[in-house]
């Protein structure tokens, strides 16, 4: 699925760098993945994905 059409972004993107990494932003990740936010609606669900792998880590 795509987290964030802006950067072209998908679930496992942000997943594998949530695997990987003590994350604790959204903006952490995007900065992983080498790229920044831009119109900011996907970053509640980049959140979310990142506390969901976070919970069953």
């Amino acid at each position: 699925m795509v987290v964030c059409v802006c950067n072209a972004i998908r679930e496992s993107d942000l997943r594998d760098v949530a695997k990987n990494g003590q994350l604790r932003s959204a903006k952490a990740a995007y900065a992983q993945l080498g790229r920044k936010p831009k119109c900011g609606q996907c970053l509640s669900f980049a959140r979310n994905i990142i506390s969901d792998v976070a919970a069953t880590a």
